[in-house]
């Protein structure tokens, strides 16, 4: 099957009749079903596909059709699509069917978007390899023997093997841009309020973010600009769409702000790190501004977003009782059931986050850490919002390691640490974007992140796609 790097691409093949939606759908599923062993794809809604795809190409044939028509999108398991199972990868959501579809799916389908099926992820989204599913471990397509990364590991996966055009995925500390990174494509994590959350199953409500993975930057400009803008079951959604945001007045070279810290880690990967000097020299020929900068709090950025996620977690996963949905383990009364069900339902990680999150509520507890780290987020955000006054963007390394084996042991911290360089967007609520830079010697790719104003979305992405094209 052809490898399409646009939708503009297969928009301008169906426009000159070599290609039909329905063929496209039907060369997917041929992917899918011969990369099996990637396990990015938890289901395929076949039949559901195909006749949307008819119904498309006769729109196409009679110039109704969405912006959308001929994208085929996969959506990560914990965003619900209506009367489809939605797990969140956990046992515990186990036999559960959504009742709506989330926003984000109801704008995709109301463009003529094609939804193929639902994506594999850790388990609520907790993690960053794809291991701690129910349904097992994706694979990397660009060495089966090695993680994708995580949680969206299944939807930078699938774009990566061509298994369908674009994917949606969930970025709550680094979700969609360490995956993006690891698999060599681009991902995109939205200004906290661009693009609703209804309908996605909840980690850490403040955090939490849905944003797409695609093979190139036109394509995250143009799926954000049909995902965003105001939503009336979300009151945390309040921006305009990106096509409607303010155009920055400095057409001329831009400010990055390099961090310091992130550049010399101390474990950071030497090819990483010689590449991502390479692209800052090749910024300075292009005529932008290169200043290096001091983020002191960078050592402080994964505790504070360990404790305030695992609080809200300890929180939202409450409602996972075996009562009202999902796996039920039967008990000899109800605190019994209650109990069994959730030690049943959940794996390790959830567990141990779980546990965490109550721990530094509990009243003894929660003026020595989750107190504190509300204020290390405040500093974090003004730290962040300083530097962006000064420059136009901050540029640092998107992940510190390239990918790593399946099943290498590695203790918790060590994972955690994995989202040293992308929390602080989430921390703060900022845009950022991660487009791999060169190819490894061991056929990964580097991986660069660029993080912007609040809703600065159009000028982020109109600046990376000028860098990238020279």
């Amino acid at each position: 099957m052809k490898q399409y790097n646009s939708l503009k691409e297969i928009q301008e093949d169906i426009s000159k009749n070599r290609l039909t939606c329905k063929e496209l759908v039907e060369n997917y599923l041929q992917n899918i079903e011969k990369n099996k062993h990637l396990n990015a794809f938890i289901e395929t809604y076949q039949s559901d596909a195909s006749s949307k795809a008819s119904i498309i190409d006769k729109k196409i044939e009679n110039k109704t059709a969405g912006k959308l028509a001929g994208l085929v999108v996969g959506i990560k398991d914990n965003i619900c699509y209506k009367s489809h199972p939605a797990t969140a990868g956990s046992k515990i959501l186990n036999n559960f069917k959504s009742t709506y579809s989330a926003t984000v799916v109801e704008k995709l389908i109301n463009e003529d978007a094609i939804i193929i099926g639902r994506l594999n992820c850790d388990e609520f989204a907790m993690g960053s390899t794809t291991e701690s599913s129910v349904y097992g471990p994706t694979r990397n397509p660009l060495n089966p023997n090695f993680v994708p990364g995580g949680s969206s590991g299944g939807s930078a996966a699938a774009v990566q093997a061509n298994l369908c055009h674009a994917t949606l995925g969930t970025d709550t500390g680094g979700s969609i841009r360490q995956p993006a990174a690891f698999c060599g494509v681009f991902g995109l994590k939205p200004t906290y309020g661009l693009v609703s959350r209804h309908g996605l199953i909840a980690y850490a409500s403040s955090f939490d973010q849905i944003g797409p993975i695609t093979k190139s930057i036109e394509d995250l400009q143009l799926i954000t600009a049909v995902i965003s803008g105001p939503d009336d079951f979300d009151s945390t959604c309040v921006a305009k769409k990106i096509n409607q945001q303010k155009k920055s007045p400095n057409k001329g070279p831009k400010k990055f702000a390099i961090v310091n810290q992130a550049v010399n880690f101390p474990k950071i990967d030497p090819e990483i790190k010689t590449h991502f000097n390479q692209l800052v020299k090749k910024i300075k020929t292009l005529g932008h501004t290169v200043e290096y900068v001091d983020i002191p709090l960078l050592d402080y950025l994964v505790p504070a977003y360990y404790i305030l996620t695992t609080a809200e977690a300890s929180s939202n996963l409450s409602r996972y009782d075996g009562i009202k949905y999902g796996h039920q383990k039967s008990g000899k009364n109800i605190d019994q059931l209650i109990q069994n069900t959730r030690t049943d339902g959940f794996g390790t990680e959830v567990k141990r986050r779980i546990l965490l999150g109550t721990f530094v509520l509990s009243a003894g507890h929660y003026e020595s850490y989750y107190s504190k780290a509300q204020k290390v987020r405040r500093l974090i955000k003004n730290e962040t919002e300083l530097i962006l006054s000064k420059h136009n963007y901050i540029l640092l390394p998107t992940t510190p390691e390239l990918p790593f084996k399946i099943g290498h042991k590695k203790e918790p911290t060590e994972l955690y640490n994995q989202d040293i360089f992308t929390v602080q967007a989430n921390l703060s609520g900022h845009p950022a974007l991660a487009l791999p830079i060169k190819k490894t010697k061991n056929q990964f790719f580097s991986s660069a992140q660029i993080i912007g104003p609040y809703f600065s979305e159009q000028d982020m992405l109109g600046t990376a796609s000028s860098i990238i094209s020279n």
